[in-house]
This record gives C-alpha cells, sequence and structure tokens, in this order.
C-alpha cells in the first residue's frame, strides 16, 4: 500500500457508529477478521463494541480506515458477500485515490461462476476494462499475470453467451511457446496443442459446471484452439478472445483481427514484458499498440502491479523481477552467489 509519510505525533481518533448491528458484524467478519487485516495493512487500532467501532492512529491511516468501513458497510447494505480480499482490495485502491467509489466497482456484477461466486471488478483497471469490453468492438488488455485479464474476459465472454447477445464463444492462443515445436511433441495434432491451451479450459471449466461447457464444446458453441487455426475464417455473432497475444507474430495479429465479422467483439490479452518469440522476432502485440492506438472503436487498458488478484506475493515477485530486469538494463546484475556485480 502507497502511504502518505506519517506526521510525528499527529494521533488521530475517530468513533464510528452504524445503525445495524449483525451488518457491522458482516462488515468486521468472522471473529472481527476484516478488522485485524485492516490493522495489519494501516497500523492503526481498531476496537469493535456492539455497532460501534473506535479508530485510534495516524491521521491519514484513520481517515483511510474510515472511508474504507463506510464505504464497505454501504457494500454490505447492498447485499454484497464482503470477504477479507475485498477488504484487501478497497484498501489498496482507496490509498491511491480517496475518491474511488467501492460499491460501483464490487457491484458491477459480471457473472456468477459455476461455483456460485460473483465475479465482479476488484480494481478500478478491471472496472475500466470492463466498461471498456461493454463499449468497444475490439480491446486490448495489457499487463502483467494474475491481474485478471484473460479470466474477466472470459466471464463477459459467457456473461454475453447465456444472455444471448452471441451465438458462440472462440477463446484463442499462440500455440508455440518458450521455442517449443509442435512436431516434436507426441500424439495428433489436438494432443500436441492441448497443453497450450489447458489454461484457457480450466478458466472455462471454473465459469460454467463441467456438464455444460463439454456440451457446449461438442457442439461448437464453445470453441478452443490454436491461433493458427484462426485463418481464412470469418467470425460473426461471436465472442473471441485472444489469450498469450505476445506470443503472437506480427503476421498472425494481423490475420486474427481481420477474422471479425458482424455483430462480434474480440478482447486481446497479453504480457509484453514476458514474450516468448525467437529473438529478433517482433510481437504482433506490441506492434498492434504502435499501429492501432487512437483508432476509433478500439481501446487498450493497462494493467499494472496494483491490479494483480492472485497471492499477495505476486506483487513482490512481480517487483522483483522488474527490478533485475533494469539493473540488467542498465548493465550490472548482482551476482547472487558472491554479492557482487557482473557486467550485463
Amino acid at each position: 500500500m502507497d502511504k502518505a509519510p506519517p506526521k510525528e505525533g499527529l494521533i488521530a481518533e475517530r468513533k464510528l457508529t452504524f445503525p445495524d448491528y449483525e451488518r457491522v458484524q458482516a462488515l468486521c467478519g468472522e471473529q472481527n477478521a476484516h478488522l485485524r487485516l485492516l490493522k495489519e495493512l494501516t497500523g492503526i487500532s481498531l476496537n469493535v463494541r456492539g455497532n460501534v467501532i473506535h479508530l485510534q492512529g495516524g491521521e491519514w491511516e484513520v481517515d483511510l480506515v474510515e472511508n474504507a468501513l463506510k464505504q464497505l458497510y454501504g457494500l454490505v447494505e447492498a447485499e454484497y458477500p464482503l470477504f477479507p480480499n475485498d477488504v484487501g482490495y478497497a484498501v489498496r485502491m482507496l490509498s491511491g485515490d480517496r475518491s474511488v467509489d467501492l460499491k460501483k466497482i464490487f457491484k458491477d456484477e459480471v457473472y456468477i461462476s459455476s461455483k456460485k461466486r460473483v465475479i465482479t471488478p476488484k480494481t478500478v483497471n478491471q472496472k475500466g476494462y470492463i466498461d471498456s469490453i461493454k463499449r468497444f468492438d475490439i480491446v486490448f488488455g495489457i499487463g502483467p499475470a494474475g491481474t485478471g485479464k484473460t479470466y474477466l474476459a472470459m466471464a463477459m465472454a459467457v456473461s454475453a453467451l447465456i444472455k444471448e447477445k452471441v451465438n458462440r464463444v472462440v477463446l484463442a492462443r499462440p500455440a508455440v511457446e518458450a521455442g517449443e515445436k509442435l512436431g516434436f511433441l507426441p500424439g495428433d495434432l489436438y494432443e500436441k496443442v492441448n497443453p497450450y491451451l489447458r489454461p484457457l479450459y480450466d478458466a472455462l471449466h471454473d465459469m460454467m459446471p463441467f456438464e455444460n461447457a463439454s456440451r457446449l464444446l461438442e457442439q461448437g458453441v464453445i470453441e478452443v484452439a490454436p491461433l493458427a487455426f484462426m485463418r481464412g475464417r470469418t467470425l460473426n455473432d461471436s465472442f473471441v478472445i485472444l489469450d498469450e497475444a505476445q506470443n503472437a507474430t506480427p503476421e498472425q495479429m494481423k490475420m486474427f483481427l481481420t477474422r471479425l465479422g458482424f455483430s462480434s467483439k474480440a478482447v486481446i490479452t497479453g504480457d509484453v514484458t514476458q514474450t516468448d518469440l525467437p529473438d529478433g522476432k517482433t510481437s504482433g502485440l506490441i506492434e498492434a499498440r504502435g499501429i492501432l492506438e487512437g483508432i476509433r472503436g478500439i481501446d487498450f487498458v493497462y494493467f499494472t502491479r496494483d491490479d494483480v488478484i492472485r497471492h499477495p506475493l505476486v506483487q513482490e515477485i512481480i517487483d522483483a523481477y522488474e527490478r533485475m530486469e533494469k539493473e540488467r538494463v542498465s548493465g550490472a546484475v548482482a551476482d547472487p552467489k558472491h554479492g557482487g556485480a557482473i557486467s550485463g
């Protein structure tokens, strides 16, 4: 969390009174887990008695937590099922911008998964991403792993299919990564490419019951295919997603984008820092960004480490790799064995 420098000796105390005792219990979490998390994230003291919560700590932190609690209580009033992760996301967003309206973000319901979990945006950028997919026919979601780029796009696609806004969903991915060649893998063509498409199947089965997903896959209503299979097709009344687009060549990216037919949407996701293409080969995603930005009807949404919604350590891992990359570019990388520096 990005915090303002504490002002020495400036201690604030605040008493928040909420009208409904049962909702206060939901706000505080089971055995006050949400309050403990707020204390861990901000360092302030929180105590609850009945429907009153007492805050004490640095003025900046107390203001932040007061804002968070009031907005989270509003979510509880709106029958939103509050979880500890939501509390963490709320603090993260409000730390950067106190004017953020949590209800507009958390209550923007995208889809209810097969596990009865409500899928909603959890950050400001995720909310903007969902809004862009609703408004634009082609949307690029660019950023690090764990930011929900593909998962939210798939939730939007399945939702559009269920609501009969589209007739089919097509999920595509470049099939060759990290220098591996399909010809050396065992099995027929589908068996060769299946491992590369497995993450898309996993996300799909999280969206709907396995039996339903299997039936729709058999009927061709939902298609999971390597990017190369898109050549020569025109996709009408479809919601098309290209995942791991940083591994598409410029030729493949142009081919994919020109498959889009009438009444269709395309979402392209990728991380431009994780390209597995051979050295010297330009990423189609990077090239498309330079060519297509500014074209009406196409939108680009950029995610950062602040949008990572996996385990908190994932943010630290991303930061560590970014630091290493910066050191490598500057010409010196620390030697992990000797603690010295080696030339880049």
